[in-house]
């Protein structure tokens, strides 16, 4: 199931990892380098209305996306956002956060909030062209890196 906040955030081109309850996203806007979008694929608009599956495999999903931005991005913090003021379904936006710059996709990205909040209002808006190297290493990544998942 795909709804509107998954699609706004540009599916299927911005797709790394598709789960039963959950999708990984690209994040188009690009906060620090190998920021994404954990969307829930339920229609639901809050948090609590989730079914008790997708929280169990939410656990799971988050292990994932940590050893692959560890591996593609090597992190020192992360930020899960959730921000549903726009887009309206429960997702989140994470963001790895880093002392200086990381390369993604043939590009150098600064995290220019820290040690502070993320600078969102900063985000590189990706082209197509720089979505698909993005997307690519990450999925390149995903299926490389260690998982402490069962």
């Amino acid at each position: 199931m795909i709804n509107q906040t998954i699609a706004r955030f540009g599916y299927p081109a911005t797709l790394i990892r598709d789960y039963r309850h959950w999708v990984v996203l690209l994040r188009p806007a690009q906060v620090t380098a190998g920021s994404l979008i954990l969307a829930a694929k339920s229609d639901a608009t809050s948090y609590g209305a989730l079914p008790e599956a997708a929280f169990v495999e939410q656990g799971r999903v988050i292990a994932d996306i940590e050893a692959t931005l560890r591996v593609a991005v090597d992190y020192q913090r992360i930020n899960y956002l959730m921000l549903m003021m726009v887009d309206p379904n429960v997702h989140f936006h994470v963001v790895p956060r880093y002392d200086g710059s990381r390369s993604l996709g043939g590009l150098d990205l600064a995290d220019g909030g820290w040690p502070g909040p993320p600078d969102l209002k900063g985000a590189l808006v990706l082209e197509a062209g720089q979505i698909e190297r993005f997307r690519d290493e990450l999925v390149g990544q995903w299926r490389s890196a260690p998982t402490n998942a069962g």
